[in-house]
């Protein structure tokens, strides 16, 4: 083989690979279909504990330090994860903060960034990044990491008279890896208005204890190194999605550059209660969380007086507003910045009303480590409670229904080509305090009315007539009415998610067939019922 015929043939190859790599990275079709565990990384698992002991192992939260989550613990406990049915877990970010305690506490939480070219060691090496990251793949799981880029953090004293930090040797000198010099930021000033963009997104977060020092992202220097930066964990880490943090302090310019070089799923963190405001990042990024209705769904389940329709018209306007509606978002009760629900309210009825939410919405449904165990933390870091506490308990009835809710929503997507691309109605429920969501193959029945009797009659034909269907949270058996509705009263104010039993059928680890009654069943007895009536023709025959 000639030189050129050799040189030909590599190319070839090289060429073959990437596009085999490229085949292989996740896509945004491919993010709709999952459901992401969010894990901060510090409080999920021990590493090289015995169960028995783990639990024992204190963590006060109060305390604001680390406690000794790490990667290599997270491996250890990915079927837990994965028995709930989750098949994405977003984890905390991975790069080195600064270390010690400052009047805030410690950067266990990963969003004081001091060198984004080491990982941080308290979580683990570059290896056991590595291997989790293998782990996730070896069970079809994709691995989701959060990334800050608006600001970086040191420990060196802020001279605020002169606007730089008090360095060594009096240079204007940082110790914030690769931003070297105060020129990579921008100029010292505190943001004090935040209904004023630019003030947003060019001053500083923090104060003067601790500030946040503003990366200069409008630096063609500063961006080319984030580029790389970006491109370099992506490729190391095979990582499969970004979430990306205070996106709103960063120019959007910025994050449609930074999507693209990235190459993978992006969501962004928007913290706003504005539809309006937030569409905006729709188009600079593949999805965001979805604040404006999640500030909408907290007080409409708080209470029975909470406004149920002021959820509804969230929800309408992300749908109409957003690039893709809201099926690129991600929708959530909980998170490591907000006060759990359970911490919000008591009640049993409402708190599981509330949580079925995420999984009915058009968005990607993610979930906060320890819902599934009923943790009830505050504020944070009250919030930030460690797992290994609760014994990672499989049979809590909060994870048996978001094994059910992440069941349910897979079959839904197996038996409608569309589901994922249908937008949930509100119907008509004909009661109060009610709210009914179609998203075919799905009905969900909600309400707020808390632990007492709720009801819904719901007139629109969404079934066959008299056809059996399934509430996927109790396996309870219900009939449609004669023109297709339904009418159904929740006792306990607990809420409803119904399919048909016909679409369960091929899917006996949801509701197994033995409990199921009606027109699979009656389906079952005329089979056998036409069977032996045949035989009987034959044996007659033949007699």
């Amino acid at each position: 083989m000639s030189m050129s015929e050799r040189l030909f043939s590599y190319s070839l190859i090289l060429i073959t690979l990437s596009i085999c790599l490229t085949s292989l990275a996740a896509t945004t079709d491919d993010w709709r279909t999952r459901s992401i565990y969010q894990i901060i990384t510090d409080r999920f698992a021990l590493a090289d504990r015995d169960d028995d002991i783990a639990p024992t192992v204190p963590c006060d939260t109060a305390a604001r330090d680390y406690c000794g989550g790490s990667w290599r613990g997270a491996i250890d406990h990915l079927d837990y994860i994965k028995q709930m049915g989750f098949d994405a877990i977003w984890i905390s970010p991975v790069y080195s903060n600064i270390e010690g305690m400052t009047t805030y506490g410690a950067g266990y939480h990963g969003y004081w960034p001091q060198d984004i070219h080491s990982v941080n060691q308290h979580f683990g090496s570059v290896d056991d990044l590595k291997n989790l990251s293998s782990a996730l793949h070896e069970r079809d799981m994709f691995l989701m990491i959060d990334v800050v880029v608006n600001h970086m953090l040191t420990t060196l004293p802020l001279n605020v008279t002169a606007s730089s930090f008090d360095a060594p040797q009096n240079n204007s000198a940082t110790d914030i890896t690769p931003f070297a010099n105060m020129g990579d930021f921008h100029p010292l000033c505190f943001i004090e208005d935040y209904n004023n963009q630019t003030e947003v997104e060019q001053c500083w977060l923090g104060d003067a204890t601790l500030p946040y020092a503003d990366v200069d992202t409008e630096d063609p220097n500063v961006v080319g190194m984030l580029n790389n930066w970006i491109q370099d964990v992506v490729s190391n880490f095979s990582v499969d999605g970004l979430r990306f943090s205070t996106v709103k302090f960063v120019s959007p310019q910025f994050w449609q550059d930074f999507t693209r070089e990235a190459g993978v799923f992006t969501i962004g963190e928007v913290m706003s209660n504005d539809t309006n405001y937030t569409s905006g990042y729709t188009q600079v990024m593949d999805a965001v969380l979805d604040y404006p209705t999640w500030y909408a769904l907290v007080p409409a389940f708080q209470s029975p007086e909470g406004n149920l329709s002021a959820l509804t018209t969230a929800v309408t306007q992300s749908q109409q507003l957003y690039a893709t509606g809201a099926f690129m978002t991600g929708s959530f009760l909980d998170n490591h910045d907000q006060a759990r629900f359970k911490h919000l309210v008591s009640d049993t009825a409402l708190v599981a009303n509330a949580a079925v939410w995420p999984f009915i919405h058009d968005g990607i449904p993610i979930i906060y480590n320890g819902q599934e165990q009923g943790l009830s933390g505050g504020y944070p870091p009250a919030n930030h409670e460690a797992i290994w506490t609760t014994r990672y308990n499989n049979e809590s009835a909060e994870y048996l229904a978001f094994k059910n809710l992440n069941r349910a929503r897979k079959i839904a997507i197996t038996a409608n080509t569309y589901f994922l691309t249908t937008p949930m109605e509100f119907l008509e429920t004909n009661t109060n305090n009610t709210l009914a969501i179609w998203k075919p193959p799905m009905l969900t029945l909600l309400t707020n009315v808390g632990s007492t009797s709720a009801r819904w009659n719901i007139t629109h034909k969404l079934f066959k007539s008299r056809q059996h269907i399934v509430d996927v949270l109790t396996c309870d058996v219900h009939v449609a009415d004669e023109r297709g509705g339904v009418t159904v009263e929740s006792p306990a104010g607990l809420p409803k998610v119904f399919m048909s039993v016909t679409t369960l059928v091929d899917s006996p680890d949801l509701c197994p067939a033995s409990d199921l009654s009606g027109e699979l069943v009656t389906w079952r007895i005329s089979w056998w019922a036409a069977t032996y009536a045949v035989i009987c023709i034959v044996l007659l025959w033949i007699i």
